[in-house]
């Protein structure tokens, strides 16, 4: 009798589970801004990925341009839409769970990309605290461990504040390197680059070295500085993006000197496996994955792969 009973359960457990399995049939993809080149790559990523599981897969990308009502919102539709899967490159990582949690009690699975969201069922992004480590350890470097420093900020996303807190990890292991200005905005766009940084060089007259937390804010910020004729300290930022590529072989544009890499393609990829696993009731490994980033310098950039959204 014990027997027929624990049979009945074990039946019941697995046609639970079965039942519990989805195929991948829609996702919903909500990113910073498609006006920037890494979310593009990302979303293509995430394309790849999701036509090898399933060739007719429904997929809506959009850009909620760091307005956290437009994500909310965002998010609310694809649960009308009943998406299977959620991407989300979370606005803040606190403030967009309880739309994370409309979505789970609808039965849809949310991987936060890029940067943290609490209450994601799985999260996929580089190392950031490593990418701002390596970016400015290479930057102070090149200012000879001492001289006045600027870190152009962005977006207070997840991703954004760790590459300044291991930047400022090692500003404090230099004494001799004093930091001018770390809150600036340019909401990681190249007008935003452009415009902070020609504040900053009109506001100091002395600067021997600058950060900037992604590839379109160092590339606005190097213009900016050749248009005030302020040529003579070094850029490192991150991303690897195509752009640093082209920045970082041009003999005309010597101060953008090194770019902590990211991947975005195969982020978005590991991103939609992961969902896939979740969505037919597979445990994961680990649900939180860190992808290693490598700092391509001027001497470097001819062997570096670049991204793969190609």
């Amino acid at each position: 009798m014990l027997k027929k009973i624990l049979l009945a359960g074990a039946a019941l457990a697995l046609s639970a589970h079965i039942a519990a399995a989805k195929e991948l049939k829609s996702i919903g993809i909500s990113l910073g801004s498609m006006g920037n080149p890494f979310f593009v790559a990302l979303a293509k990523g995430a394309e790849f990925e999701a036509k090898k599981i399933n060739p007719n897969v429904k997929i809506t990308t959009v850009g909620y341009d760091y307005d956290l009502g437009k994500q909310n919102t965002q998010i609310d539709n694809f649960i009308a839409a009943g998406v299977d899967l959620i991407l989300l490159n979370p606005g803040d990582p606190k403030a967009i769970e309880p739309a994370i949690k409309r979505a789970q009690a609808a039965g849809i699975i949310v991987v936060s990309v890029d940067t943290h969201a609490e209450g994601a069922n799985a999260t996929v992004e580089t190392n950031n605290i490593q990418a701002g480590t390596i970016a400015c350890e290479y930057l102070i470097q090149k200012m000879g461990g001492k001289g006045d420093m600027i870190i152009v900020n962005g977006p207070q996303v997840s991703s954004v504040i760790e590459r300044v807190v291991g930047c400022k990890a090692v500003i404090a292991k230099h004494p001799g390197i004093k930091l001018l200005s770390f809150d600036q905005d340019a909401k990681g766009s190249r007008d935003g680059g452009l415009a902070v940084m020609q504040s900053l060089l009109t506001r100091f007259q002395k600067v021997d070295g600058v950060f900037a937390i992604n590839d379109p804010t160092a590339i606005g910020a190097e213009l900016a500085a050749k248009q005030l004729n302020r040529t003579n300290f070094p850029i490192t930022a991150v991303d690897g993006a195509p752009d640093a590529e082209t920045a970082l072989k041009d003999p005309n544009s010597k101060q953008f000197v090194a770019s902590s890499s990211q991947d975005p393609f195969l982020m978005a990829r590991l991103a939609v496996q992961q969902g896939e696993k979740l969505l037919k009731g597979e445990k994961l490994d680990k649900t939180v994955m860190l992808m290693d980033s490598k700092l391509v310098t001027r001497d470097n950039v001819n062997e570096y792969k670049g991204w793969t959204s190609h």
